[in-house]
């Protein structure tokens, strides 16, 4: 059976880290949604567990003003009958006592609830919790999944999953290590590694749009296709996230994760059905296929900057409160990727994102190559164009939702003048329908036992390591000089664009002219 088509079971939901802003922002309104469109269980209980004391009724009123922040029009009865099932415990999780105190928590509300022994845990605490509370839940014998041979009755066993959240590592060593420490806890099945960028619509639509037409799997390879451009870029900057920023980078916290996920939609063989075992193997292979960067050439591959000052207050990034001196941290990067494979060999893949830059856009771009010979050369009016401007296709992920298509047709009126078209649909929600947050479909799914929309193990590290040459000390060369080496409200260092016209290529916008 489909795993879509499986029962949301009941279940305690443990969040550790529930002081922190994910929780409040994100988590609790995602629940609230699930549970209005009528998708959470009415006994699942929600357990908040964080060091800071604080009573059910004092934690359930600081999550109230985010649900009504969150849901303009909230149900009030929805919200008592959401808060009702919230519970809070102060504990250290890292601890032995702390998460013994924690069983016998889940323990009193499985038993009031009836969730037969059902626990998803929810990691939204500082990367470096991740692997103390993991071994904390697995010595305090919170994971009986995986002993089903000892059960009575195998088939009403109790399940016990986890949701990791992004960083997952901060580099490949760090990757693996996290998994290890993973697997010796849980069974790769009950691990969901989330990304919230994966239950946007714009980005399952890219699925949709690839494998339920057949116009676009014949020309989806590297014969039609000259380069695929996948940006995700805004015009804030880092704020008051410097000491965090200064240690991430925009590869860690936006390529390696976020559009990682988007290339894999973009790049991956048609799967033979849509489950979650047959879309997460078509996903590896295309992280396992990418060409790992030479790393005596790894400037040639990449582009990195760091924003300066705006001459209005803003000191730019290097000199900011909390960044390191000499930092050669990027908040702009840009990376040439290639793959080992039939379909894509010789089409590069260009992944951006930066800060601080001219517009915020999130955006897929696929740039066919041009007619193979130009049948109107010879017209007067043509003489000078060497090739017809080649077809494109844009998904829109941000801020708008929607797709387009550029092509070329005949001016109406004499002789033959060649104007380009585009064609827009718009991809967003049906106005009647509300914006639901990206986090409650995705712990829906959890819930289920649906991993589809979720990150595998090898699929980590296989991004980890195709991202390391860009990180490590081959990448010195690259950062060298990087400090305010891009104006804000600009589209970053001059580099990028040598990236691409050293090919005879162009970013999106320069063909849009912004």
């Amino acid at each position: 059976m489909p795993t879509q088509n499986l029962p949301v079971e009941p279940c305690i939901l443990v969040i550790f880290g529930a002081s922190g802003d994910l929780t409040a922002r994100k988590l609790v309104p995602a629940m609230y949604e699930m549970a209005k469109a009528g998708l959470l269980p009415s006994n699942t209980r929600i357990l908040g567990v964080s060091r800071r004391p604080k009573s059910d009724d004092e934690w359930r009123a600081e999550l109230e003003p985010w649900a009504r922040k969150h849901n303009a029009d909230l149900d009030e009865s929805v919200w008592r009958d959401v808060a009702s099932r919230i519970h809070y415990h102060a504990a250290d999780a890292t601890t032995a006592d702390g998460m013994e105190a924690v069983a016998r928590r889940i323990e009193d509300l499985d038993s009031q609830a009836n969730t037969r022994g059902n626990v998803l845990f929810f990691l939204s605490v500082a990367s470096s919790l991740y692997e103390p509370i993991v071994e904390r839940i697995d010595a305090a014998g919170l994971v009986v999944e995986g002993k089903r041979w000892c059960s009575l009755d195998p088939t009403n066993a109790s399940w016990q999953r986890i949701i990791v959240e992004k960083p997952f590592g901060e580099d490949d060593q760090t990757a693996r290590a996290l998994n290890r420490t993973l697997g010796r806890a849980f069974e790769e099945e009950a691990i969901y590694r989330i990304d919230h960028y994966l239950a946007k619509e714009i980005v399952q639509s890219l699925l949709v749009f690839r494998f339920a037409n057949v116009l676009w799997e014949p020309v989806w390879n590297q014969q039609f296709i000259d380069h695929v451009q996948i940006s995700a870029v805004e015009t804030v900057g880092v704020g008051q996230r410097t000491a965090f920023y200064d240690q991430t980078g925009a590869i860690r916290d936006m390529i390696q994760s976020h559009l990682f996920q988007v290339l894999a939609f973009v790049a991956m063989e048609p799967p033979t059905d849509y489950t979650p075992h047959h879309v997460r193997n078509e996903k590896v292979k295309v992280t396992d296929a990418i060409c790992p960067t030479p790393l005596d050439r790894v400037a040639e591959f990449c582009a990195l900057g760091q924003y300066g000052p705006d001459g209005t207050g803003d000191p730019g990034y290097a000199a900011s409160e909390g960044v390191a001196a000499g930092s050669t941290t990027e908040t702009f990067a840009a990376l040439q990727l290639h793959f080992e494979n039939w379909r894509w060999a010789g089409t590069p893949f260009y992944l951006r994102s930066g800060k601080r830059l001219a517009e915020k856009r999130t955006e897929v771009v696929v740039q066919f190559k041009p007619p193979a010979a130009n049948l109107f050369r010879k017209l007067p009016i043509l003489a000078d164009a060497k090739s017809l401007e080649p077809n494109r296709l844009v998904f829109s992920i941000a801020p708008d939702e929607n797709l387009s298509l550029r092509f070329e047709a005949k001016r109406p009126g004499f002789g033959i003048r060649i104007d380009p078209l585009e064609m827009v649909a718009a991809l967003d929600r049906n106005g009647d329908e509300p914006v639901v947050e990206a986090y409650g479909p995705l712990i829906i799914d959890a819930m289920r036992g649906d991993q589809t929309l979720f990150k595998s193990r090898i699929e980590v590290e296989s991004a980890w390591d195709a991202v390391m040459p860009f990180l490590n000390d081959a990448s010195a060369a690259a950062r060298s000089g990087i400090r305010d080496n891009y104006a804000p409200g600009s589209w970053g260092p001059e580099s990028a664009r040598a990236l691409l016209a050293r090919h005879g290529r162009r970013w999106y916008e320069e063909d849009r002219g912004t």
